[in-house]
Formats: C-alpha cells, structure tokens, sequence
C-alpha cells in the first residue's frame, strides 16, 4: 500500500513538474514574441520618423531652390549650396536683400545637420590686387559665417576661406560691369557625416 502511495506521489509530481515546465516555457515563448513585436514596433516608428524628417529635408531644399535660387550639388565634400548670396562691390557686409535665403539655410543647417563641419567659401571681383581681393572674400566669408552662428549654427564647427577673384562666374566683371555681382559671392559646403546617405539622396532626387 506505502509502495503505491509513494508511486502515486511521484508520478503526481512529475506532472506537476512537467505542469510548471510546460508553464514556464510558455511564458518565455510569451515573453520573447513580445519582446519581438516591441521591437518591431520600435524599428517601424524610427522608419516613419526617418520618412518624415527626409521628406520635410526634401521640401526644405526645394524651397531653398524655388524661393531663393539656391543650386544644390552632391559633391565630394558632401553638399555644395550656392546660393545667390552677393555683395556690393568693395564691400564685405551682408545685404539686407539675403538676410531671408541666410536664416533658411541656417535653419537647414540647425535642423537636419547638427554636428556637421561647414565651410563657407568666398570670392571677389577682379579689381583691385590679387592680395586685396584675397582678404576682401576671407572678410565676407567670415561674415557670413557670424551671420549664421548668430542664427543657432555652432560657428566652431564653420571654417571659412577666401578665394579672391580665382572662380570668377562672369570672367573679367567687376565693379559696376554686368555680371561683376556674381563674382562677389560666398559658396557652402556641409561636410556630411558618413551615415547621412538618405539626406545625400535628397539631393539628388530633387
């Protein structure tokens, strides 16, 4: 009779046992198909986020070409901006008449950059020495670049240059000479981080 009992006993609690495994394992698999759907779910907003923010680039940089003329390339750097940024002649100060098309860009930059070198190339009209033209276009570049860092772009991450009458646009143009104005320009360049593909393609899509 002790022998039975003790049989029943064990057997009673090997399904017990096989009870708690079965209970246990269904709990994990529970556990991991949710931990999979959470993932899922995660991985599917960051997409329709990444969707939404090269979608908005995409309207940015259209409204930077439509409103302002803008040129926009992909160019080894990363970005090239050209836009129609100019200056009187002998002068280094930035036009009221582009105070709009620098608070866009700025903005651009702000926004979908954060962290990205910029450089801010500028140029002059062939009067003048090639020396003076030299620290004329470095003294516009570095006041667009102060323009721009006033406008919540990190200016220690800007680095401007001064080009001179070298790339002139309209060759031999200066002071009051038709085309003399598009020589007197600053050009941008953002330095694109390397896992900026989708905001490249931006670009090139437009």
């Amino acid at each position: 009779m002790s022998i039975r009992l003790a049989g029943a006993g064990m057997l009673a609690m090997l399904s017990l046992s096989a009870c708690a495994t079965r209970g246990a394992l269904r709990r994990g698999l529970e556990e991991e198909r949710s931990a999979r759907v959470t993932a899922d779910n995660a991985q599917q907003a960051d997409l329709a986020a990444q969707r939404a923010e090269l979608a908005a680039l995409r309207t940015d940089f259209s409204a930077l070409r439509t409103e302002f003329g803008a040129k926009i390339t992909e160019v080894t750097e990363g970005i090239k901006f050209a836009f129609p940024v100019h200056f009187g002649y002998d002068d280094s100060s930035v036009r009221t008449t582009d105070v709009a098309a620098l608070e866009r860009f700025a903005g651009v930059v702000t926004r979908y950059y954060p962290g990205a070198k910029l450089t801010v190339e500028g140029f002059a009209d062939p009067a003048g020495s090639p020396r003076y033209n030299l620290a004329l276009s470095q003294r516009r570049a570095d006041a667009v670049r102060d323009f721009i860092a006033a406008r919540g772009v990190d200016g220690s991450l800007v680095n401007t240059i001064g080009y001179g009458e070298s790339r002139l646009v309209t060759r031999g143009a200066e002071r009051d000479m038709a085309g003399a104005e598009l020589n007197r320009r600053v050009v941008f360049v953002i330095e694109t981080p390397a896992n900026a593909g989708a905001r490249t393609v931006a670009v090139s899509e437009q």
